[in-house]
């Protein structure tokens, strides 16, 4: 009688908890992703302690300030070289939208009469998706907030999480403990690889969209093609964004231009997911691109773009723990048989 009430209660106390997990399910996505991206930085941090000036080699907060400064100094360069002109091309776009917008609505009208495009209804419906100024602003708010939220989690992973480790450790049985340490570091390695493999990607487009916009002649090529590699970190939504900005202002020219475009992204896309991202994927987080595909799609319908941000490391993570847990080896023990 007294089992039945402690199974009982044990179970009351799982369906509260996953209760609570779910009513708090945010926050916990912001702690993963925190923990994730302090994973993998961590690569970074092993390499400049590895330095060594004189007999004075840096520890780990010295190592965390050099990371931060010397990845705020790249940004603060990248900046400085790219945002003069995207600015510039920028405000052009905003200043000329009125009469691109005309162009497209007699270019449209001429394959079907009636279809045009009225540019104060654009605006009238962006305003509406806005949800007004009140709440655009609400919405920096509360991404400033997250980002700030989320830059001193990854920090403070970055500090402590071995600590965070060992106490999630001690949480499992002593014998089984070695096992399961030794699975988390190899998915460790794995994981902490996805960001190279993420930028490499983002680069490869940027650079070829660049390209190939400017070889057509394409309006404000050089902040269309930055703006396509940095949307290209959002999987499948990043570039269909992209490539709607860039093939609108392609069709402000003629048709032939947003034809062009329309032809890159298709011919890009196939070679960046027939042979970009396997490769680069299966050197980076050791996964099949089925796996990689399977992972985006999920990861996107669970969270939406975060979600399919961290859809990658997280499988690389379960690919380790199945790996260990379930798949059974050839030269495994069999049980005896009866």
């Amino acid at each position: 009688m007294a089992a039945r009430r402690s199974d009982i209660v044990f179970a009351a106390l799982i369906l509260a908890a996953m209760y609570f997990a779910w009513l708090l399910r945010d926050v916990l996505l912001l702690i993963y992703v925190a923990a994730l991206f302090a994973v993998v930085l961590s690569p970074g941090i092993d390499l400049i302690r590895r330095l060594r000036v004189g007999r004075w080699r840096p520890g780990r907060g010295v190592a965390v300030v050099v990371l931060v400064a010397g990845v705020l100094l790249v940004v603060a360069l990248v900046l400085l070289v790219i945002v003069p002109p995207i600015h510039s091309e920028g405000q052009s776009l905003v200043a000329e939208w009125p009469r691109y917008a005309a162009q497209i609505s007699s270019r449209l009208d001429r394959v079907s009469p009636g279809l045009r495009v009225d540019p104060q209804q654009i605006q009238q419906h962006a305003s509406e998706l806005a949800g007004g100024a009140l709440g655009l602003v609400r919405s920096v708010a509360v991404g400033v907030f997250a980002a700030f939220t989320f830059l001193i989690l990854t920090i403070y992973f970055i500090f402590d999480g071995r600590h965070v480790f060992d106490w999630a450790l001690s949480l499992v049985p002593p014998a089984s403990r070695p096992r399961l340490a030794a699975a988390l570091e190899r998915a460790n390695a794995r994981m902490s690889r996805w960001l190279l493999g993420q930028l490499a990607l983002m680069i490869s487009l940027g650079i070829f969209s660049t390209l190939t916009f400017g070889l057509l002649h394409v309006k404000y090529f050089f902040a269309l093609g930055v703006f396509a590699g940095v949307m290209n970190v959002v999987p499948i939504v990043g570039p269909i964004i992209s490539f709607v900005l860039a093939g609108t202002v392609a069709l402000t020219d003629s048709w032939v231009k947003l034809v062009g475009v329309a032809a890159f992204y298709v011919v890009y896309q196939q070679f960046e997911s027939g042979f970009l991202t396997p490769r680069i994927m299966k050197h980076t987080v050791d996964l099949p691109p089925l796996a990689v595909i399977v992972a985006l799609i999920a990861g996107g319908q669970l969270a939406g773009v975060l979600g399919a941000l961290i859809a990658v490391p997280t499988a690389a993570l379960a690919a380790v723990l199945i790996n260990e847990y379930l798949v059974r080896r050839e030269d495994a023990p069999r049980p005896p048989s009866t």
